[in-house]
């Protein structure tokens, strides 16, 4: 098995105009999962770099009040002591829409102006397509001097409120607004990807593209713009430092880095007719899968992306789906709420519609019965294919906004059996696997350190383990809940049905504003990413 097989060729990323490399070899990716695990890690980290190093970072929302461990440091102060010490800090933090839409212009100007008061200099980059965000949440860390020391963060997290929870969920206590399903202080599942090796000189390429892309940061907000030419924002990226040699191999991980960009006027300098290749590897790895897709996602949205799932099933008879998704979204109203739901009622219709017996959907709560929010983005195709990062299974990610992803095949082979569950010769990949079963051992309420994993590791017992368990959880809520409380903490998705009066409205919105397309108009006429 080599990486082409499921990695994107040049000619399949199809944009020759951005450096980046087709994938690395030579790393070692490591999951993090739970923001507390993240935020721990990301603060030993930063706190190790001397002057002369270098951390940039892009975020979808940055809080600067967000403590990184329960006794601080808080992300400003992280930063703004990094930049004092003479570390180089850069950030692009998406500007946002208005606070007043439940969004977080405010948080991220303050993020801004502290980090850049301590000598660092963080922008608010807005050269998005209209209505578009950029979501990337990446923190590169280069040690010029000692480049083994590389290390850089992918994911799902932002450096943010309600980020910071554990493997209890029992939620992080500086929270975001939510619908009131999730409580006061809503349980949050989350995934990020530790990764060293050649793979960081690739992250560090596409921080470095976005910041010295000479569109102008207000683009697509004139009137932003004045306004920050009012209050002396900065607006105009200082040069960066030169490029360290890429870190040098360190472990069997081949990685791929996946990324969206819009196709937007003024076009990106690094990608003149946007990218799409988070779509294009995900179409790629899921028309390989033979027994079982896993994936973790906040949405799963958007007819398209399901239409892909829905044919992979179609054409493999062996072919499994395990989705896990929130139980409710992450807001609520009568205006807000059905543009929300009819997405995911729409998806998961196609999917099921294509093989019923096959597709199997849960969302998560803790062992209080509060609901958990899914906000990871992870995939494991067959035990081979994983794929962390900030992208959403909707158009609106695979098209519309900015997103970042690594895509990771290990060179080891898992020699648990089955040694080779899709029957293709690729045989299983331990860092695929154990993704996978690491995920799977918090929801099932499992050892941790992966005792009891006997019944998880062929896909067709998977299944039956995971819907039994969540089957159970079900009737004891179903008979009163009466008797113990059974083990585990997936439920059976159950989602609300609309009435058609209401659909008639929610889905044009749902497609127009939440999840539009960002496509160029040939590939939006040609259906193809």
């Amino acid at each position: 098995m080599v990486p082409q097989e499921w990695f994107l060729s040049a000619g399949e990323r199809a944009n020759p105009r951005s450096e980046l490399p087709i994938w690395t070899s030579g790393n070692l990716a490591e999951p993090l999962i739970h923001g507390v695990a993240y935020f721990d890690r990301l603060v030993r980290e930063v706190e190790a770099l001397e002057a002369g190093d270098h951390l940039f970072f892009t975020d979808w929302r940055g809080d600067p009040d967000q403590r990184m461990r329960p006794d601080g440091p808080t992300v400003a102060q992280l930063f703004a002591r990094a930049a004092q010490r003479g570390v180089i800090v850069k950030g692009l933090v998406w500007r946002s829409h208005l606070d007043a839409l439940a969004y977080s212009e405010e948080e991220n100007r303050n993020v801004s102006e502290v980090i850049s008061a301590a000598g660092g200099e963080v922008l608010l980059d807005q050269r998005v397509r209209r209505g578009g965000a950029h979501h990337q949440k990446l923190v590169v860390l280069r040690h010029p001097r000692s480049p083994e020391r590389d290390i850089a963060f992918a994911g799902g997290i932002d450096l943010c409120h309600s980020r910071r929870d554990d493997a209890d969920h029992h939620g992080d206590p500086q929270t975001v607004r939510m619908s009131a399903q999730y409580g006061d202080r809503p349980p949050w599942h989350d995934v990020q990807l530790a990764v060293r090796g050649p793979v960081v000189g690739a992250l560090d390429t596409t921080f470095r593209e976005r910041w010295t892309d000479p569109m102008p940061l207000d683009s697509e907000n004139p009137l932003a713009y004045l306004r920050d030419r009012l209050r002396g924002a900065d607006l105009r990226p200082d040069p960066l430092p030169d490029q360290p040699p890429d870190p040098p191999a360190c472990g069997p991980h081949h990685v791929q880095v996946l990324r969206t960009y819009p196709a937007v006027r003024p076009r990106y300098s690094f990608a003149p007719d946007g990218e799409r290749t988070v779509a294009r590897g995900y179409t790629k790895a899921v028309r390989r899968a033979r027994r079982l897709i896993y994936l973790e996602d906040q949405y799963l949205w958007s007819t398209e992306v399901a239409d892909l799932f829905a044919r992979a099933l179609r054409e493999q008879p062996d072919l499994h789906l395990i989705a896990v998704v929130p139980r409710h979204p992450d807001v609520d109203g009568r205006l807000a709420l059905p543009p929300n739901t009819v997405g995911r009622e729409q998806a998961l219709s196609l999917c099921e519609k294509a093989a019923p017996d096959r597709v199997h959907i849960f969302d998560l709560e803790n062992h209080a019965g509060t609901p958990v929010y899914v906000h990871a983005k992870v995939c494991v195709v067959d035990d081979v294919w994983a794929c962390v990062g900030s992208d959403n299974f909707n158009r609106r990610s695979w098209t519309h906004d900015s997103e970042l992803s690594c895509a990771v095949v290990d060179g080891t082979r898992d020699h648990r059996d089955p040694v080779d569950p899709a029957g293709t010769g690729d045989g299983a990949r331990v860092f695929a696997r154990d993704l996978r079963l690491r995920l799977l051992r918090e929801h099932l309420d499992r050892d941790p350190d992966g005792g009891e994993d006997a019944d998880l590791l062929d896909p067709a017992d998977a299944v039956a383990a995971v819907t039994a368990a969540a089957d159970a959880l079900q009737r004891w809520y179903d008979g009163g809940r009466v008797g113990p409380r059974p083990p585990g903490r997936l439920r059976p998705h159950r989602p609300e049905r609309l009435p058609w009066y209401t659909r008639a409205w929610a889905l044009p919105v749902y497609r127009l504003v939440y999840d539009p397309d960002g496509r160029p108009l040939a590939a939006r006429r040609a259906g193809t990413w």
